[in-house]
């Protein structure tokens, strides 16, 4: 069943099955969704019904489940990330949700828990910090002899979410206004309006410092507990009470206030020393100066600096300084990657660090953060400029004796990618346990992980970690799937890889994994290989199955996209395999693609066949075959359709009948040519098979002869072969049949000289004793008998 929705917005770049009430749907998400100046994203609701085809309805998340942030929401991508949330419901994200502080954004991410019934629970953004906007600024002025009349648009542009009060001196101090006065940015910029101009002889700025750090930032005129401060000295001249400047500053510093100081310099002031002056000005600056301190040539340069003022003023808390390079959380991205736990949520925060990346756990236990020392053993500090990408996905294993480790990959690390194990304490404590390393530079190595219980005894039995761009044969992005089993020292080591199908071409073989409990009910956990780019980006999936505790390195199945619509492109992009939803008791699958998600669905097929006659008398000749008589039957082949599924389904097959040229074959003790009788379903649009344990191919070898004697019948594989001068065999045709074991032991058993067994056996120098070790019969004809194939689907 195919669901469709905009291409433009990247419908089914995400999808996560989903029950609410006993519905049955497909979450897919399009994190693409919205106009092209505002790509908020979103997540689409498919319910699963009868119809084969069905269209979807927007959820339109961020409006309920993230409305207090929406504002917030624009470029944010919701729905790149589903993951299914314990008890129900599921986690959706932006990770590029972003804070706005000045004029910069910080994309620090957010998720949104939601309900089964998609009513939302919970906001979470565990980056998300608070912008220092949250301040106090008092901006002292000074008035005594030119800077007026002030210029509006320093005011507008200062005062974005913060309490202002302005102090203006000369030769005395007043309180224009104080903090509490105004809560609007309009209601500041209109007062700033009615500012007169102080009149003096002096210009006492230490003592203005002096006021604005004991009076002006009091409780009494509004200071609040928690908020930044920060001061603004404008002045255009050299103070009159330098000498009290040190003891104003170290007012300042006690109360933890921050000092930005603008002095304007104007070139036909000739009373002022200007080095005296802007060395003094430094001096009231906060260090250091390249951060805290302004020269502008006039009063109308201070518009010019507003930005820049701003963005010195309006950064993340956090940050480590104004042009230095190293951001911590503002970045991070979270809800790039999540992994739900028992006692909370894993996050991935891929850009954290300077693209280092990082880990978070939110639970029970609180939220912990590890700091980037914590992985410093396997990530050096030294490297932290390579944008590692750590938390690129995340998720847990259950090792010897229940202990939990955790994983992260990071794709890009030293450009050939690393997945780290590691145990997380309560505290933030990390001990990485083992560090799996990549082979091939750009294969991103560690951009998908996923750990598989394959017995479903609790224990983690087989590691996979994707390569996804790992360059192929003729330099083709075909990708790879690196498999790690788990030692009894409790450490996982190689055990080799699953590739695609032997094609080369650009695959991206590994880009989506996902473990499902059971797809051919043999009680072993299987999985499910997205590869996108395959035939021409059409993509495919490929389904491997549990074996025990080990995973078959062999595909059981490959589903190209293809063959369930000719219009599907970069299908396998996404995968979800944990649901039944159409009601037959099985698993079904659900595939992304590009502008459709895809439901697959169990179909199983049944095989029968049919041939007349019955039994093949290898003396008695039933037919004319060209100049010879010849012993020919008749054989039919016919395939059913079982379905549980509610709806319509197809049963139209196809049979393939294939002929294998072998070279001249004297003795049995060489390989003996087998036929196989292959067949795949007609109607491309029924969709492919998924279980594997349906024979597609008939083949039934005779028991030991010895245990045969006392048993009336017994199957043997015969084939139907023709020579031309005993040097080559053309296979033609091979069935099950029902013979005396008795009759032909006795009349093929030992001793018995086949050199002319009936002129149908044209065997030469073969002894019996090799015919009987091969356990099959060989029924020969003459070079122009050809044998009779007739199949009709039924």
């Amino acid at each position: 069943r195919i669901f469709t929705g905009p291409e433009d917005a990247l419908f089914g770049f995400s999808v996560l099955q989903h029950e609410s009430d006993g519905e049955k749907s497909m979450l897919v998400g399009a994190p693409w969704d919205g106009p092209p100046n505002n790509r908020r994203g979103d997540v689409y609701k498919c319910i699963v019904g009868e119809e084969r085809n069905s269209n979807c309805s927007k959820v339109n998340l961020g409006e309920t489940a993230l409305q207090n942030v929406s504002k917030n929401l624009r470029n944010s991508h919701l729905g790149m990330t589903l993951t299914p949330d314990s008890p129900d419901g599921f986690l959706a994200c932006a990770p590029l949700w972003s804070q706005e502080c000045g004029t910069s954004m910080f994309s620090t991410g957010i998720c949104a828990s939601v309900s089964d019934d998609l009513e939302p629970r919970e906001t979470i953004a565990p980056t998300a910090q608070r912008c220092s906007t949250y301040m106090d600024i008092v901006i002292v002025l000074d008035g005594s002899n030119s800077i007026y009349p002030w210029y509006e648009c320093f005011f507008l542009c200062v005062c974005v979410h913060i309490q202002v009060g302005v102090l203006q001196y000369g030769e005395v101090a007043v309180h224009e206004w104080s903090l509490k006065d105004y809560q609007t940015t309009q209601e500041v910029v209109e007062a700033a309006k009615n500012i007169s101009r102080q009149e003096g002889r002096e210009t006492r700025t230490a003592y203005a410092i002096h006021m604005a750090c004991t009076e002006a930032f009091s409780a009494e005129r509004g200071s609040r507990d928690g908020a930044t401060k920060v001061m603004i000295v404008v002045t255009d001249g050299e103070s009159h009470d330098g000498e009290e400047l040190p003891e104003a500053l170290k007012e300042c510093e006690n109360r933890n206030i921050t000092r930005y100081a603008i002095a304007v310099s104007k070139s036909h002031q000739v009373s002022i020393d200007p080095e005296t002056f802007i060395s003094e000005i430094k001096y009231i600056a906060s260090d250091p100066d390249d951060k805290y301190f302004f020269n502008v040539t006039d009063e109308a340069a201070l518009n010019d600096i507003v930005d820049a003022l701003g963005d010195r003023i309006f950064t993340l808390e956090g940050t480590l300084g104004y042009n230095q390079s190293s951001f911590h959380m503002e970045m991070s991205q979270i809800g790039f990657s999540t992994h739900t736990l028992d006692d909370g949520i894993l996050f991935g925060m891929v850009g954290a660090y300077d693209w280092d990346g990082g880990v978070l756990k939110e639970g029970t236990s609180g939220r912990i953060m590890p700091p980037r020392e914590a992985f410093e053993s396997e990530f050096p500090l030294e490297l932290k400029n390579h944008a590692a990408y750590l938390g690129y996905t995340v998720s847990s294993v259950i090792v010897g004796d229940w202990k939990r480790l955790y994983l992260a990959g990071a794709p890009r690390f030293k450009h050939k990618g690393k997945v780290i194990l590691f145990e997380l304490s309560d505290e933030g404590d990390v001990s990485i346990v083992q560090a799996l390393n990549g082979e091939q530079i750009g294969s991103y190595y560690g951009s998908e992980v996923c750990g598989l219980d394959i017995d479903k005894d609790g224990i983690t039995d087989v590691l996979l970690v994707a390569a996804p761009m790992f360059l192929g044969s003729g330099n083709k992005e075909a990708g790879r799937v690196y498999i790690y089993t788990l030692s009894g020292e409790e450490v996982f080591v190689s055990n080799g890889t699953l590739k695609s199908d032997e094609k080369s071409q650009d695959a991206r073989f590994g880009y989506a994994l996902a473990a499902t409990p059971d797809l051919n009910h043999d009680g072993f956990t299987d999985l499910l290989v997205g590869a996108p780019l395959e035939d021409e980006h059409k993509g495919a999936i490929y389904v491997y199955h549990g074996d025990g505790i080990y995973i078959t390195h062999n595909y059981k199945q490959r589903i190209p996209g293809s063959s369930i619509s000719p219009s599907l492109q970069y299908f396998g992009r996404s995968l979800s395999a944990r649901l039944d939803l159409d009601g037959d008791e099985l698993i079904d699958l659900a595939v992304g693609a590009q502008g459709s998600a895809v439901m697959l669905r169990w179909v199983e097929e049944e095989l029968g066949r049919e041939e007349k006659p019955h039994s093949i008398n290898v003396i008695q000749k039933t037919c004319q075959r060209g100049s010879r008589e010849s012993a020919c039957l008749n054989a039919t082949a016919c395939f059913t359709t079982v379905s549980r599924s509610p709806g319509p389904h197809s049963n139209s097959f196809g049979m393939t009948l294939y002929i294998f040229h072998y070279p001249q074959i004297h003795t049995l003790s060489l390989s003996n040519p087998n036929f196989s009788l292959r067949f795949k379903i007609n109607d491309t649009e029924s969709g492919p098979v998924l279980d594997e344990g349906w024979p597609t191919t008939v083949k039934k070898s005779v028991s030991d002869p010895p245990s045969l004697i006392h048993q009336t019948c017994c199957p043997l594989h015969m084939y139907l072969l023709r020579f031309s001068s005993l040097k080559t065999a053309v296979r033609m045709m091979c069935v099950q049949q029902t013979w005396c074991c008795r009759l032909i032991w006795t009349s093929l058993g030992p001793g018995t000289d086949l050199r002319y067994l009936s002129d149908l056996i044209c065997f030469h120098k073969i002894r019996s004793t090799l015919l009987i070790d091969s356990r099959e019969i060989l029924i020969v004809f003459p070079p122009q008998t050809e044998a009779l194939c007739d199949s009709q689907p039924s």
